[in-house]
């Protein structure tokens, strides 16, 4: 078999952020020859998907500037510096929708875009929800909904939610539940 890595030669800072740094590196090929890649170091994040107890999901929709549309998503967020995935995402879960599990259960981790962006998703599912009050960042605007599980499914399956780490995670629960 042969060893795909590639071999940094060079790199370029181009930007230092909150939260991601951008950096152009160029790298030795398998065969020898150079190439460019174009890196966006991204902060890991959490995502959880909340299923009550008449499986419906609590799902968030927030404008998303870079698409410019409001998305249906799970709800989620960002790593803070050495925090634990589980930790982060219940912490998520409760500022973004207010609710609280009983059962939680890691549903693995996605690379969202391997291709330039530097970020891992860990993903959960939350179920025996208990509903206390949401604590939204000031910079944070969202409306939570209930959908039906099957729903979800649905809108998934048919391309109506396209948010990665959604998709993924109600499939997931599909298969992991059997519902």
């Amino acid at each position: 078999m042969m060893d795909l890595t590639e071999k940094l030669i060079r790199r370029e800072d181009k930007y230092a952020g909150i939260l991601m740094n951008i950096h152009v590196d160029t790298v030795e090929l398998p065969n020898g020859d150079t190439s460019v890649r174009e890196v966006a170091d991204h902060v890991d994040g959490v995502a959880v998907l909340p299923l009550d107890e008449r499986n419906n999901v609590l799902t968030v929709t927030q404008y998303r500037y870079v698409f410019g549309r409001t998305l249906l998503e799970i709800p989620a967020g960002k790593l803070d510096p050495g925090e634990d995935p589980a930790t982060g995402a219940l912490r998520e879960l409760r500022e973004e929708t207010g609710a609280v599990p009983e059962i939680f259960l890691p549903l693995g981790s996605i690379v969202p875009a391997p291709g330039c962006y530097g970020e891992t998703l860990h993903l959960f599912l939350a179920r025996g929800l208990k509903m206390e009050e949401q604590h939204l960042d000031p910079d944070e605007f969202l409306n939570v909904e209930r959908i039906p599980f099957d729903e979800m499914v649905h809108r998934c399956m048919n391309g109506e939610i396209d948010d990665a780490k959604t998709v993924v995670a109600v499939l997931k629960t599909k298969l992991l539940l059997n519902l």
